[in-house]
């Protein structure tokens, strides 16, 4: 229900807009949660007891609470359900549960990512209830013992996650690059290096992450090492930039895993050693390589580029004629995931909501508190994460199958069979 106005325009909870958003985010949230649970009675409309009674049905509403939104803090009254169903595995009850608002739940997830942002930009936590009472209201129930304990969680949590058992998760292809976050690391220089993979399902993981020098190989040894020890084993392909020191430490940690060099870091580095004029077109001739039909088409492209390019930039040229094997790896794995496999985007696009190559920041406090702010904005991202194109073909990649022009080979065993 609305608030009185008075005469400024203004009301007791703040502005008379504010105060229309959240009513109607309340009324639209209300109305989600009762047309999910009439959906969910109705689609077990069917299941009833002996005497043909139903065993799913309405049981008034929850106790109110107050949920942190972007709207502002909103009052909620839940829909109840009473499910007598018994599973017949376990022999416990069945419960409804709610996909729009979690149990005991007091902030949305939208929520849960503004504040290691906030903590990033270099809000102490201190500043955090001022700050958040402006994009909340008055409501936001955050004090700075709250804000304190969120932060000591999502430190414990970066350790676990760093600590965990990577022998049941198999990482079929490797995404690896070295972040620049805003925040203040131990060295000068240092970044943040990750590791990104895709499983035998198909769906994209946050492998490990820590700080280390891009450019030295015996940073990179020590997460892979680190990631050896806890059972991860070689992957088919690893994409990362050429420049970075990951090579030679895959080669000595992971020596069976193929190389790929991405292509959006390969493109930058052959343009800008072109002349601004030439520059529009050798990206067309670059893009006819890593976009061509099948392997055969992208070597024929790459012989035009250096026919057309060779003669005045040579070092230009080199870039990509040095490199062929590990730029066209990823046209020996099926078609679909070639868009996936030839660019490191799925780390440059997790890592966009940090700025990149900004000053660093006072707030995050100590490099390991840093870390943790950037494993929970990672963690957070990870909700949007989209399984890659024809899943199905990953655990096939595993398993030794062959393709050619990104089509799958039928095994030699099999097609004599």
């Amino acid at each position: 229900m609305l608030s009185v106005v008075n005469e400024d325009g203004t009301t007791q909870s703040g502005s008379l807009m504010d105060d229309i958003v959240r009513e109607g985010a309340r009324r639209m949230l209300a109305a989600a949660l009762e047309a999910e649970v009439d959906q969910y009675i109705a689609e077990l409309a069917g299941e009833r007891d002996e005497a043909g009674r139903r065993l799913v049905v309405r049981n008034g509403h929850h106790r109110e609470r107050t949920v942190a939104t972007a709207a502002g803090p909103i009052a909620v009254k839940a829909p109840r359900v009473n499910d007598k169903r018994v599973d017949g595995e376990t022999g416990e009850r069945k419960r409804f549960s709610s996909k729009i608002l979690a149990p005991w739940s007091r902030k949305s997830p939208k929520i849960s990512e503004v504040l290691p942002l906030l903590y990033l930009h270099g809000l102490s936590s201190g500043d955090f209830v001022p700050a958040m009472e402006q994009f909340l209201g008055s409501a936001a129930g955050l004090s700075p013992a709250t804000v304190t304990r969120l932060t000591t969680q999502w430190s414990d949590d970066h350790v676990g996650f760093q600590d965990r058992d990577l022998s049941g998760a198999d990482h079929v292809y490797v995404w690896a690059d070295g972040v620049h976050p805003k925040v203040r690391l131990g060295q000068a220089h240092s970044c943040v290096l990750v590791l990104m993979g895709v499983r035998t399902d198909g769906s994209k993981a946050l492998i490990a992450l820590a700080e280390g020098l891009r450019e030295s190989a015996e940073s990179w040894a020590d997460l892979l090492r680190d990631c050896r020890r806890r059972g991860m084993r070689d992957p088919e392909l690893v994409v990362g930039d050429g420049a970075m020191g990951l090579w030679r430490a895959l080669a000595e940690v992971f020596p069976q895993a193929r190389h790929q060099r991405c292509w959006v870091h390969k493109t930058r580095n052959v343009v800008n050693a072109l002349p601004r004029s030439a520059q529009p077109g050798a990206k067309k001739a670059l893009q006819e390589i890593y976009n061509a039909e099948d392997r055969d088409h992208a070597e024929k492209a790459v012989k035009d580029f250096g026919r057309a390019y060779g003669a005045k930039w040579p070092k230009a040229v080199k870039k990509i004629t040095d490199d062929v094997d590990e730029l066209l790896a990823f046209y020996d794995f099926p078609a679909e995931h070639w868009v996936h496999l030839r660019t490191t985007n799925p780390i440059e696009s997790t890592f966009s909501t940090v700025k990149l190559r900004t000053k660093v920041t006072r707030g995050a406090g100590s490099p390991a508190a840093a870390l943790a702010m950037v494993f929970r904005l990672a963690e957070s991202a990870r909700a949007r994460w989209r399984a890659i194109t024809a899943s199905h073909l990953v655990a096939l990649v595993r398993n030794g199958a062959r393709f050619e022009r990104g089509v799958l080979v039928e095994r030699e065993q099999e097609a004599a069979a």
